[in-house]
Formats: structure tokens, sequence, C-alpha cells
């Protein structure tokens, strides 16, 4: 059986998330030798090598990756018994870990904000990632939390929905559908839509809704923010779909306008996701009691001039 100690757990995961000795020597305040021989002898400890040396660059060995999962389980254990025992102690603290789609960085901090200020000693780490980044961060155990517009299928999790999330189509206020009314899928079919890349939640509903309409792809241009895609829709580049929670300041100044689509908004909610097995510390069901009752009314956006209501 293989011997070994927390804190050379704690050195090998500081030596794996930078894939370098004296970076991890430096976060951990340690010498480069001190990281060194704590690696070396958690390796004669297991048997195996857990770093391999290719030039000047190390990268983990089948061993390593494994000990990354074994490792972050082990600190996510250790977590949650110190949050076990603050509760039986009465103490409301700890941390919490919460991933969320770049869509709801919109609403989330002001969100954030409130439940901070009625839990001060909560330590909240935020994440922002598209929704496959976000799912294997809750897979891995990075994250306690995730906040997404779709929640994952096929994997052992819980979801339940705290919010409406209204799609809706924009275009820059001078495009020549701007304001048509009752346009139909088939007139949306040779325009450009500009999209966020695979694995983002709002890419998946615009290619169900053209594949539901029977209709061909349209043409299309992949960008990796949310903001690139604004400000290329504002220049007339194309259309796009999106959330109403990111583009209210955008419609405010008429930067935006929303089109009278057939069938928008796509009324969708947000989800709060945790890993069906995972005990939720008492940070993270406060949080997620947080959101349930009061994320609606705090969060929604307010009805604006030209958002079609609901059919």
């Amino acid at each position: 059986m293989s011997h070994f100690t927390l804190r050379q757990l704690q050195v090998f995961s500081a030596v794996a998330r930078h894939l370098s000795h004296s970076r991890a020597a430096e976060e951990l305040h340690l010498s480069q030798p001190a990281v060194s021989m704590q690696i070396k002898q958690l390796e004669l400890s297991i048997g195996l090598p857990l770093f391999e040396q290719v030039g000047k660059q190390i990268h983990l060995t089948e061993a390593g990756r494994e000990m990354v999962i074994y490792s972050r389980n082990i600190a996510q254990q250790l977590e949650e018994m110190d949050a076990v025992f603050d509760e039986m102690k009465g103490m409301e603290r700890g941390q919490l870990n919460i991933s969320l789609v770049s869509t709801a960085n919109y609403f989330m901090p002001k969100l954030l904000a409130k439940f901070i200020q009625m839990h001060p000693n909560i330590h909240v780490n935020l994440f922002v990632a598209n929704r496959d980044a976000v799912i294997k961060q809750l897979v891995e155990n990075v994250a306690d939390l995730a906040i997404t517009g779709q929640p994952p299928e096929g994997v052992e999790m819980v979801s339940e929905s705290f919010m409406q999330n209204p799609l809706v189509v924009i275009a820059a206020p001078s495009h020549p559908l701007a304001k048509a009314t009752n346009i139909q899928p088939g007139q949306l079919a040779h325009e450009t839509f500009l999209l966020r890349e695979r694995g983002s939640g709002t890419r998946d509903v615009m290619e169900r809704f053209f594949t539901g309409n029977h209709l061909a792809m349209p043409g299309s241009m992949e960008m990796h923010t949310n903001e690139a895609i604004k400000q290329s829709v504002q220049a007339g580049m194309g259309l796009s779909i999106t959330s109403l929670h990111g583009i209210e300041l955008k419609l405010e100044t008429n930067r935006l306008v929303i089109l009278d689509v057939a069938n928008f908004p796509i009324m969708r909610h947000w989800h709060i996701v945790h890993r069906a097995n995972k005990r939720l510390s008492t940070a993270g069901r406060a949080f997620k009691q947080f959101l349930l009752t009061e994320a609606e009314r705090l969060a929604t956006p307010v009805p604006l001039k030209g958002v079609v209501q609901a059919r």
C-alpha cells in the first residue's frame, strides 16, 4: 500500500497545474529543491513516475494524470470535511467554487454581490467558460456548482431551474429586417449568423432552430466571445441568437434591435447544477437556495421596448 502525505499531494498538484517546479515553488513559498524532493518521495511511494521531461518542458505521465484526479478528489473531500465541522460548530463560512457559462456573467455578478452581502464569511471563486468546459469542471469536481442555460445530459447531475432565459434574434437597427413583423424562419435562411464556438448553448439553439424548420444551416461566422458577436452584429455583419440578459444596455442605447421572428423568443431557463453524489457544503446549500428564491426577482430583465412576448 502506498504511503504519502497531504503535503506531497499539495506540491504535486501545484507542479501539475503549472508544469513547472520553479513556478510551483514560487506559489508554495518553497525552494525548488524542496519541491523536487517532495515529488521524488511521492513517486517512490507509488512506484511510478508522475512526470517526464521532454527537452526543457515537463509533462504528466499516465500515472500523473490519474494522480491529478485523485489528488483533486482528496482535496475536495478535505474541504467538505472542514465545511461539515464548521456547520457542526454553527459557523457559516467556507469556499465556494462556481462555474458559469459566459452569458450568465451578465447577471451573476449582481446576484453574487447580494449573496456575499448576506453571507460575508463565504469566499466565492468564479470561473467563466463555454458550456462544455463548465460541465467538464463539474465532472472533474473542480466546481461545486455550475450555472448553465442547458442542463447536462447523460451524466450523474442534479439540475434545478431558477430563472427564465429568453433567447432572441438580434440585428443592427439598420438591418432590412429590423422593422419587419412576423418574420418567418425561411426569411433568415439566407442571412449570415454570428455564433459562438461548438459547445456553446446558443449555437446549439440556432442549429436546432434551423434543423427543426427543415432548413439548411445559413452562412455563419464563428466568434469566441459574446462581446465580439454583439459588436459585429451592431456593425451590420450579420444576425445572432442570444440571451436577453446579455443585451439590455445595447437595447437601451438603440445599438441593437430584437427581430420579430415567428416562435421567438425561445423561452428557456437558467439552471443550477451539481454532481448527484456531491455533499454540498453549508455555503453551497445557501447559494443554491438563494438562487432558487431570489434570482428571478433580482436579475430578470425589465420589459424593454421591442421585446416580442413569448407566444
